[in-house]
């Protein structure tokens, strides 16, 4: 078993260096004397930071099964991380990444793991794909497949979602993610050969050529088993 678990080891190290090894991560706290950068040095510090990034980098694209020739990959030569004072707690555009120091400064309880939570989360909007133009998919479903990369690698969903709360699908976020994790759990793969498909654009009918099912029969299946009507 041991020699097993080492070899599976391996096998996980060399995946990870083949989806990784040609994008690189800088990083800068841009408001380093305002309350919320300088908590956030104290926290986690900007290498901190990087070392969790290049983690969740090799998360995310693994999830995306990157390592599959068969599925297209982004190509991203570098990934920049910056720490700002803007409103907002976090968002990801191109190859960029942004914290909110604001936000840094009200947190509460594990903020280690909570900001860890973001940075996966930002780390999947850069490696996802978001359908094209005149074919978008909801916003809903694009922050809600970030979020199940967060739930997936066990550091919960953004905000107070459970397991069967909102009131429709595409609700974005905890909601959208626990309900993603309810098919991918039916049809592993399911969000790998989601993000697939959104390289070509959007359609509800992925649903049921992935599964067999409409999102609307699948997301009453989940109501129903769950029996959960309230709203995140």
């Amino acid at each position: 078993m041991a020699r097993f678990l080492r070899f599976l080891i391996i096998l996980i190290r060399l995946a990870t260096s083949q989806v990784t090894q040609a994008t690189s991560i800088t990083g800068t706290n841009t408001t380093p004397e305002s309350p919320g950068g300088q908590r956030f040095d104290s926290i986690m510090g900007v290498n901190g930071a990087l070392s969790i990034l290049y983690d969740a980098m090799a998360f995310v694209q693994l999830g995306f099964e990157y390592e599959n020739p068969d599925m297209p990959k982004k190509e991203v030569d570098a990934i920049h991380f910056t720490v700002d004072d803007k409103p907002g707690v976090a968002y990801a555009t191109g190859v960029e990444i942004h914290l909110s120091a604001q936000y840094v400064a009200t947190l509460t309880g594990n903020m280690v793991r909570e900001l860890t939570g973001i940075l996966y989360h930002e780390m999947t909007h850069i490696w996802q794909w978001h359908g094209k133009e005149g074919s978008w998919p909801p916003q809903g479903l694009i922050e809600g497949i970030a979020d199940f990369m967060r739930l997936k690698a066990k550091l919960g969903v953004s905000g107070n979602g459970f397991v069967g709360s909102g009131n429709h699908w595409d609700e974005g976020y905890a909601v959208t993610a626990l309900f993603l994790n309810y098919v991918n759990d039916l049809h592993p793969s399911f969000v790998a050969e989601l993000n697939k498909k959104l390289y070509d654009g959007w359609s509800e009918s992925y649903f049921q050529d992935l599964t067999g099912k409409s999102v609307d029969q699948l997301w009453n299946d989940y109501k129903q088993k769950f029996h959960k009507q309230d709203v995140v």
